[in-house]
């Protein structure tokens, strides 16, 4: 049993023969539709158009007195019809009481395509939709007194007749269209997304570079017999939490804090704050902080200019440092949940902290 909504193609040749049963010319279709009721087999025969009755041709076949002239002898013949005026069935029927093998109906209509006609209780009969200006040329050979010979042959199964090929084009085009377009953007995107990626790892290389270039101007020295970092009550290293022994090389940060140097050195390097006090060893050193918006965890926090000032004791020859800040964001910027400090530096514009690591060299010196 055939779905309703399914049809087959149907491939129709049309052979006209001459009085000797030659073959002048030949004419083949493969638009033509198998109706939903009609065996999906092959059929063929000579055409056979309903005659005259009452000296008026009836092409539809509707007339209870619709009569074909089967030349004597013939065991397989096929009616052509034209759609229309009567419903699919009767016309079947009429042909079928004149023991035709098949049924052509050809469209009534140029704009219309072939149709999958419904034609419940006409038994075994092949009943065939062609194409209107098909229909016609087999008529135009039959009124010349020609003899056309017919060949049906099954087709494909083709799609839903509910589905216009026009619309399915137009979505087929859309669908191409859409795909095209999303694999652009996403092409797009990506490229765009690498490119950042690496110009910021290339901006966080040479930030870092500068970064550790000031780390290295902090002062360092080694822990002699009879330094204060030796006795008993001096603070024990922040970071290993061990105190500090003979040829110990420590660190000394700005605010002043002491640690030994391969402890510090590491965590400055990630963080560049004190351990202890956290106070920003960049924005102490000297370093300018542009102006610039970054964004963490999807918040946006805004960093301000700082400016600071190093002065140099000609009495201790120590550093002592006053450090301004304008304006100063609300809380401390650099706590222990604030922004990863690393990702501030990353920020900094490189000519800032050249600057400053060369501002800092002329005054050290």
């Amino acid at each position: 049993m055939v779905n309703k909504e399914d049809y087959y193609s149907a491939t129709v040749n049309a052979t006209v023969l001459d009085h000797k049963g030659n073959r002048q010319q030949m004419v083949t279709k493969n638009d033509g539709r198998y109706g939903q009721n009609s065996p999906k087999t092959e059929a063929k025969g000579i055409v056979i158009a309903p005659a005259a009755v009452n000296g008026a041709v009836d092409l539809q076949g509707c007339s209870p007195h619709t009569r074909f002239i089967v030349p004597p002898k013939t065991t397989h013949w096929v009616a052509i019809m034209q759609r229309g005026k009567c419903t699919f069935k009767e016309k079947i029927l009429n042909a079928a009481a004149f023991n035709a093998s098949a049924v052509i109906i050809y469209n009534n209509s140029t704009k219309e395509d072939t149709v999958t006609m419904a034609h419940e209780g006409t038994g075994d009969i092949v009943a065939v939709m062609i194409t209107e200006s098909f229909g016609k040329e087999i008529l135009g050979f039959l009124e010349k007194n020609q003899t056309v010979l017919v060949s049906v042959m099954v087709g494909s199964r083709g799609l839903p007749k509910n589905i216009n090929r026009g619309s399915l084009v137009f979505v087929s085009i859309s669908f191409i269209v859409l795909m095209i377009i999303s694999s652009a953007w996403l092409i797009f995107y990506f490229i765009q997304k690498i490119r950042d990626t690496s110009a910021r790892d290339r901006s966080q290389r040479r930030l870092g570079d500068a970064a550790k270039k000031a780390i290295s101007k902090l002062t360092t020295r080694t822990v002699k017999r009879g330094d204060k970092e030796t006795e008993p009550d001096f603070n024990h290293c922040a970071v290993c939490i061990e105190g500090y022994q003979l040829n110990d090389v420590v660190r000394i940060l700005p605010c002043k804090h002491v640690f030994h140097k391969m402890c510090v050195d590491p965590w400055l390097n990630e963080h560049c704050t004190c351990p202890m006090c956290k106070l920003n060893i960049l924005k102490a050193l000297g370093i300018m902080v542009s102006s610039h918006t970054y964004t963490h965890a999807r918040t946006h926090a805004q960093v301000y200019l700082f400016s600071s000032r190093l002065h140099l004791s000609p009495v201790s020859s120590s550093l002592r440092l006053s450090v301004e800040m304008i304006p100063r964001p609300r809380g401390n910027f650099f706590n222990r949940n604030s922004v990863s400090p690393r990702s501030v530096v990353c920020e900094m514009e490189l000519p800032d902290i050249q600057a400053s690591l060369d501002m800092y060299d002329d005054n050290k010196s």
